[in-house]
């Protein structure tokens, strides 16, 4: 005969597992001593409860209501029925074990009551018992104390833990301590680190010092996920093991006060430095996502003394502001050639200039996460050395400077970024007009901006100034969307606004607004145009007050008959100056 085989089933019958019905019992986990025989009275059966050791290394036994983890025991129904014996399921192959007593010396019964219902019964050595488990070895004592008295050929102790949460969990640690150093490794193994975590709140429950052991011996050497980490995290929480025995794990889970953190806790500026400096085009949009989501007030990580401040922010950001405002004296040659690294001169400078404007928006929206980008507002519009050099540079530089300006219009309008009135009103006297320039070759390079939310963000940020501040702004933005069209953006919505602010007075007028599209006034039928503007016309002058817009007027054929009809009827108006006719053209010679 195979001698494995013979020892598998020498083994096997160390321990004895069975179904019963659960049996009444506390709290807690008692010991039962056998009622002494031919006695006529009835006997209760002693109960004794669980020690606790605060000196020992292993924490004092949890609350059996905490006993966790998955278990492969099949359920029992716990329903009162009959106290019979149920045939005792077939075990699943065991992995190899260390030697064990005989079956004779199985004197421990130790009922499991599941929480939720179900029992096992375990018949084990109680020498293995008493020599791994301070608790069970304190329960075996208290039933030979008591039981030494007694008479009777029934010497098997009788233990019932109630209230286990899962019972192949507790199964399962029992199983361990019948286990040498190897194959207890090996069950660890096999079970992987979310049941070894349970397998590890047992043994500290029950004060098994070397599942303990062998468990954080494990937790400690393999890799984690997530779920796991905070799995454990809230294991350690809850007990308190020795140092010496935690100290691996606890310096994975926690950054314990010490000297090193005082070097670490620069380090969220050393991050955002090493992203600013990096060549690598990929590399740097990669890092810029992933420190951004780790700074974020909307991370998911928690937050501590390492996260990166407002001075840390500003100090880089001002460092950049510096690099760009060399590149652009650079590109207007007050830098001499022979002042330029040879670093400098490795990339081309629109390419240069991009980078550093990447930078800038990048903290940007740093600094508008954690609502600190208000003092930025003020010292991008006090750069009034890069708003003079941006006339002189080539459009193909100049439009990044308008990249700035456009993530702070689109934070204000937004409500993304609060601040004072001077703020915004040295915003928009700086960088306006630049915007102005810039809008058709934003347009063409937008580089993930959203145009018709700039757009909007543009005359809304006007609307928050006083009106002769917007006055003074929105006559620049008219004369310059009537030379240039498309390529200017189009605020018409904010205009209307500020001119019912300006000159309707609430009541004292009654405001219409008449909108007639270009599909109406160009008509097949040639004079058709032209009597519908005549009838528009006739209608103004029956007005208080009035603002008549007409857009594309520089068109051919029945348009050009249309114009020279607005032309006359215009010649025909009074000048009270309380009715205004706008036309505009995209036509530089019309």
């Amino acid at each position: 005969m195979d001698p494995f085989h013979h020892r598998r089933r020498h083994r096997r019958r160390t321990w004895c597992c069975s179904f019963a019905v659960p049996p009444s019992s506390p709290d807690n986990i008692t010991a039962s001593k056998p009622l002494p025989p031919r006695k006529p009275e009835p006997n209760s059966k002693p109960t004794f409860s669980l020690p606790t050791s605060p000196k020992s290394r292993i924490p004092a036994r949890i609350d059996p209501r905490r006993i966790l983890s998955p278990g492969r025991v099949s359920p029992i129904d716990s329903d009162p029925v009959a106290a019979t014996s149920a045939p005792s399921p077939s075990p699943e192959p065991p992995l190899p074990r260390s030697p064990a007593p005989v079956a004779g010396d199985r004197d421990v019964r130790m009922s499991l009551r599941g929480k939720n219902g179900g029992c096992v019964v375990l018949e084990v050595n109680s020498g293995v018992l008493c020599a791994n488990s301070e608790v069970f070895a304190g329960l075996i004592e208290d039933y030979k104390k008591g039981a030494a008295s007694w008479s009777g050929s029934n010497k098997m102790c009788r233990i019932e833990v109630p209230e286990v949460e899962n019972l192949g969990v507790f199964r399962e640690t029992i199983e361990l301590m019948f286990e040498n150093d190897d194959c207890l490794t090996k069950r660890l193994l096999n079970i992987g680190v979310f049941r070894c975590i349970d397998v590890l709140e047992v043994s500290a429950g029950i004060m098994f010092t070397k599942g303990v052991l062998s468990c954080l011996q494990y937790l400690e050497a393999v890799p984690w996920t997530e779920e796991e980490e905070e799995k454990l995290r809230s294991l350690f929480t809850r007990f308190k093991f020795d140092e010496a025995t935690t100290r691996d794990i606890l310096g994975r889970l926690y950054l314990h006060d010490s000297a090193d953190c005082s070097n670490q806790s620069n380090i969220a500026r050393q991050l955002v430095w090493s992203i600013i400096t990096c060549v690598d085009v990929n590399a740097r949009n990669e890092l810029k996502s992933l420190v951004k989501g780790l700074l974020c007030k909307s991370s998911v990580y928690e937050k501590n003394h390492l996260d990166l401040n407002k001075d840390d922010l500003y100090s880089v950001g001002h460092a950049c502001l510096d690099s760009l405002l060399s590149l652009f004296e650079e590109a207007s040659d007050t830098i001499p050639s022979e002042n330029l690294t040879k670093k400098d001169k490795n990339k081309p400078l629109i390419e240069r200039i991009s980078r550093q404007v990447d930078n800038i928006n990048w903290l940007l929206e740093i600094m508008l996460d954690g609502q600190i980008a208000e003092d930025f507002v003020n010292i991008w519009a006090d750069q009034h050395q890069l708003v003079k050099m941006h006339d002189s540079a080539s459009p193909m530089i100049r439009y990044e400077l308008s990249r700035v300006s456009a993530i702070l219009f689109i934070a204000m309008a937004t409500r993304k970024l609060q601040c004072r009135l001077e703020a915004r009103s040295g915003l928009l006297q700086a960088w306006f007009r630049p915007m102005l320039l810039d809008f058709g070759w934003l347009q063409r390079c937008r580089r993930g901006l959203d145009i018709k939310v700039l757009q909007e963000a543009m005359g809304q940020t006007l609307l928050t100034l006083p009106l002769n501040q917007q006055y003074m702004l929105f006559m620049e933005w008219f004369r310059h969307f009537s030379s240039h069209g498309t390529e200017c953006p189009n605020l018409s919505k904010a205009f209307q606004i500020w001119w019912r602010r300006s000159f309707l007075r609430g009541s004292e007028t009654h405001a219409i607004e008449s909108r007639v599209i270009e599909g109406d006034l160009v008509q097949k039928n040639v004079g058709e145009g032209a009597r519908m503007v005549r009838e528009l016309l006739e209608m103004v002058r029956s007005k208080k007050a009035c603002i008549v817009f007409f857009d594309g007027v520089g068109g051919d054929n029945e348009v050009q008959r249309t114009t020279l009809e607005i032309v006359n009827q215009l010649d025909g108006f009074d000048a009270r100056g309380n009715i205004k006719v706008l036309m505009a053209t995209n036509r530089s010679g019309t």
